[in-house]
């Protein structure tokens, strides 16, 4: 099978949408809020769930793809869209679900932290999150998420319970204190 073949069933096999160049959308799913970056993924696959990822990941690893990571699509940096790569677009996936007995939140990658506010303001809880409610919560929280609320409450990555993770071979694990505690203590960076 050709590889363009492969790109056309790897892009019928995803639930949420997906973008090469040339195809209505395409250049409104690479585009970043910084207008000095210009970059010409080959495939923008916008993920409607974890199984979009996982295939995601497959696809790249088995055709050695370039990959770019788009959450909550605020990096002003630019690293959410590769050239010539595979980008995987998170930011549809904005599944939240406040549990205020527990005083937890279980968030998925796409959500903001205006919309993530929201939500759990509703329920009268709040996180040390950013400062900025455009900004997408899972690189801010990767990358410490210093706010508002940290003096009392820590950066928004120590207060991180667990994690589903795509790995790099495509399996999707949990990393909590307990279960493969070595990944969720290296993405807190402890």
């Amino acid at each position: 099978m050709s590889f363009e073949a492969q790109v056309t069933a790897f892009r019928d096999s995803l639930r949420g949408p997906s973008f090469r160049p040339g195809d209505p959308g395409y250049d409104a799913a690479r585009t970043i809020p910084n207008a000095m970056i210009n970059r010409r993924p080959a495939v923008i696959a916008r993920c409607a769930g974890a199984a979009d990822v996982v295939a995601c990941v497959q696809f790249a690893r088995e055709h050695d793809l370039r990959v770019s990571i788009r959450a909550g699509g605020h990096s002003v940096a630019g690293k959410s869209v590769c050239d010539g790569g595979l980008m995987i677009d998170l930011s549809a996936m904005k599944g939240l679900r406040v549990d205020p007995v527990e005083r937890t939140a279980r968030a998925e990658p796409g959500l903001t932290l205006g919309e993530f506010d929201r939500e759990t303001q509703a329920f009268g809880l709040a996180t040390p999150l950013g400062t900025v409610s455009k900004t997408g919560i899972s690189g801010l929280t990767l990358g410490g998420g210093y706010g508002h609320l940290h003096a009392k409450h820590g950066l928004a990555l120590d207060n991180v319970l667990s994690l589903d993770v795509v790995l790099a071979d495509g399996r999707l694990v949990t990393a909590t204190p307990t279960q493969n505690p070595d990944l969720y203590w290296g993405v807190r960076g402890s």
